[in-house]
């Protein structure tokens, strides 16, 4: 009698026979989710434009800063090699005579009338720049009250030049407040003399051979100066010996001064 041979699989609910192990074998033919969806990992594409972008902003950033940079080199450079053929220095200004004709104040109505004859020295120690000055309005001042205004012509300032200027500064009925009457009244009165203040305001070119710079505004406060208001018709003379004169030179960032 022959034997039969039965399967070592068993089968399955639908059929399919089992292995030793209880797992059940593909089909045949296998899909191609069964044979590479279970193993095969997922693909995620990487951010390649974030890494692209960043590179670029550092790039940029670095060739920016080195071009700065070059620039301040060059300019620094520019600006020793200008000091040392030039050598640039400011004017220098200095109030040598000052003389008040006459200073009246109007208690009733706070009203200033005034006369003063100025002289003012300026002085140019450059052996190589020329300076061109604009019309220059020049004020007095007393106790940070202004008692008369001027104007002094444009002039040009030679190389190691001295220019005597002479103004005459004035007022006619000027306002004055309270608070600025009440200051003069009193200074009129001292015995030490009446506080004085000399401005000059304008603006000037200076010129190296060809070479010519932009407008640059300048500005010259003098004080130290004291005046005893005159008494009759002879004009009172001021101490100036004390008077000294600071020069401020206003310039934008990218337009050189003397210094």
């Amino acid at each position: 009698m022959a034997e039969r041979i039965y399967p070592s699989g068993k089968p399955t609910a639908n059929g399919t026979p089992t292995t030793n192990g209880g797992a059940a074998n593909p089909s045949f033919p296998a899909t191609k989710a069964q044979l590479y969806g279970a193993t095969r990992p997922t693909y995620r594409p990487q951010p390649h434009h974030r890494r692209s972008r960043r590179r670029c902003c550092c790039r940029f950033c670095y060739w920016f800063l080195l071009t700065v940079l070059f620039i301040l080199l060059i300019i620094g450079l520019a600006g020793v090699v200008f000091y040392l053929i030039y050598r640039p220095h400011r004017p220098r200004f200095t109030v040598t005579s000052l003389k008040l004709s006459y200073l009246n104040l109007t208690s009733s109505s706070s009203t200033l009338d005034s006369k003063f004859d100025i002289t003012v020295t300026a002085r140019n120690p450059n052996k190589n720049i020329v300076f061109n000055y604009q019309p220059t309005s020049i004020s007095v001042l007393s106790d940070g009250v202004d008692i008369g205004d001027g104007t002094i012509p444009a002039f040009e300032h030679g190389k190691k030049n001295t220019t005597m200027l002479e103004a005459t500064v004035s007022s006619t009925k000027q306002a004055v407040d309270s608070d600025g009457a009440g200051k003069l009244k009193e200074s009129m009165k001292s015995k030490s003399g009446l506080p004085l203040e000399v401005n000059l305001k304008t603006k000037v070119t200076a010129k190296m051979g060809k070479l010519k710079t932009p407008k640059i505004g300048i500005r010259v406060s003098c004080d130290g100066i004291k005046v005893v208001p005159p008494s009759g018709k002879k004009p009172a003379t001021a101490s100036t010996s004390d008077a000294k004169c600071k020069v401020d030179a206003r310039f934008k960032i990218w337009k050189w001064t003397v210094g």
